[in-house]
């Protein structure tokens, strides 16, 4: 008896390990042939992300013994067309929650309905996938921290290992080649399943320590994990099996809580990848004119004079990764000191970060800038040499990516007054006026008089 024959599109989920669509595939001994569709959407992205997704997908085609099949073009033309070729009566994915991936899935499942093809959706990149998490009456949450106890409260499947199956890859069936490497000039991360599994290896017997660590950007205190879990090189729920019940394992499963929010929160609102979640927040008044677009050069350049903010940009132009404390400063500084777009920075991110990541990235802005999903939001502003202080005492950090004030020592790196080099300009704007003049712009819009 002839085995049936199954297709596996990879897409988010560049590995081997603990992939129930994997297993689904492969149940009952069925050939899977598996397959990476490289899109035309991919041009839009980022290049230092596509980069890193092409190294990921080198490790994974090793790993599945150089069987990956590559197809280039639009994904409803061509997995059906695969289909075909090898005669595939499924395909099988990870089910993807993001408003591209989902009109995307919606058409190639319609292309292959046609041919009597079966698209099947197992999984998802989350430990709780999206709308599975609601309130008692059925509604999305819409703040964090009751979302975290009902995310918690319900809990999560165990890791289900590898699947049983042999590589057999797809004879005689044209493939198109892997993607083709951007250059870029960003140091990344290193690529792979196996390479995330020692990452996190390295980093589990010091989770004691993260609660404690993980603001300071001048320690390697955090997992460094947020590629690989980007791009499925490992899945949340493994990482969750292994955390202990100390206050450091908490807070660290908390953040993967709050990648999973953001997820929630986009899949019922969509718009609100470049939408304010606040509708009331549309009156806030910023600045879009040519000085505008010259502030944001000098954010985006990070030469600012701010030491901590211009650090945190260039940081991100150097490894395509920042440290989330800084994340923070830097996205604080752009929307109120400088008045200008969240949206501005959040796809100034989304073409530089190796772990850009729709959801978190675009949700991430918008707390920041506070017209998301916080409850007290917009009075946070951050005063960025007071932050500074506090979480880089010693200016370590600073010293590291902006070479130029290498030369000033402890602390004194934030307020450098005269110690300031000429090659390092001055600050480009008053913390103190900009915090009041953001103020008023909230008092603004919040009285309806724009």
């Amino acid at each position: 008896m002839v085995a049936r024959t199954t297709i596996m599109w990879f897409r988010r989920d560049l590995r081997l390990d603990d992939l129930p669509a994997l297993h689904a595939a492969a149940a009952d001994g069925a050939r899977v042939v598996p397959l990476f569709v490289v899109d035309p959407a991919f041009e839009r992205s980022g290049a230092v992300r596509r980069a890193f997704m092409g190294e990921c997908l080198s490790a994974l085609d090793d790993s599945m013994d150089r069987n990956l099949v590559y197809r280039h073009g639009r994904p409803e033309e061509q997995v059906p067309r695969l289909a075909a070729e090898v005669g595939a009566s499924a395909v099988f994915v990870t089910r993807d929650y993001g408003p591209y991936g989902r009109r995307r899935d919606a058409a190639v499942s319609t292309a292959l309905a046609a041919q009597d093809c079966r698209f099947v959706g197992v999984g998802s990149p989350y430990a709780v996938a999206p709308g599975e998490v609601n309130k008692p009456d059925g509604s999305p949450y819409a703040v964090f921290t009751p979302f975290s106890k009902a995310w918690r409260a319900r809990g999560w499947s165990a890791p289900v290992g590898r699947a049983d199956l042999t590589w057999r890859g797809a004879p005689a069936v044209p493939c198109d080649g892997p993607p083709s490497r951007p250059d870029v000039a960003a140091a990344l991360p290193p690529a792979g399943e196996a390479a995330a599994h020692e990452r996190w290896d390295a980093f589990l017997p010091h989770a004691d320590q993260y609660r404690e660590v993980r603001d300071l950007p001048a320690v390697d205190g955090t997992s460094r994990l947020s590629a690989a879990l980007r791009w499925g090189l490992l899945h949340p729920r493994q990482l969750l099996a292994e955390l202990g019940d100390g206050p450091g394992h908490h807070t660290f499963a908390n953040e993967l809580g709050w990648r999973e929010f953001y997820a929630d929160v986009l899949s019922h609102r969509p718009e609100t990848a470049w939408q304010n979640l606040n509708p009331k927040m549309q009156a806030m008044p910023v600045d879009t004119d040519a000085p505008a677009v010259q502030r944001f050069e000098r954010w985006a350049t990070g030469t600012t004079g701010y030491p901590i903010v211009d650090a945190g940009m260039r940081q991100l132009l150097a490894t395509g990764w920042m440290h989330n404390r800084v994340r923070m400063l830097v996205g604080s500084f752009l929307v109120k000191d400088l008045h200008l777009p969240w949206q501005w920075g959040a796809r100034h991110f989304m073409r530089y970060l190796v772990d850009g990541d729709l959801a978190s990235n675009s949700h991430g802005w918008q707390w920041v800038a506070g017209t998301g999903t916080d409850a007290a939001p917009y009075f946070r502003i951050f005063n960025p040499t007071t932050q500074a202080l506090r979480f880089d005492p010693d200016g370590e950090y600073v010293r590291q990516w902006v070479p130029e004030l290498a030369g000033v020592s402890g602390g004194a790196v934030h307020e450098p007054g005269l110690l300031r080099p000429a090659s390092y300009p001055a600050p480009m704007v008053d913390h103190a006026v900009e915090r009041e003049d953001a103020l008023a712009r909230y008092r603004h819009a919040t009285a309806g008089s724009r």
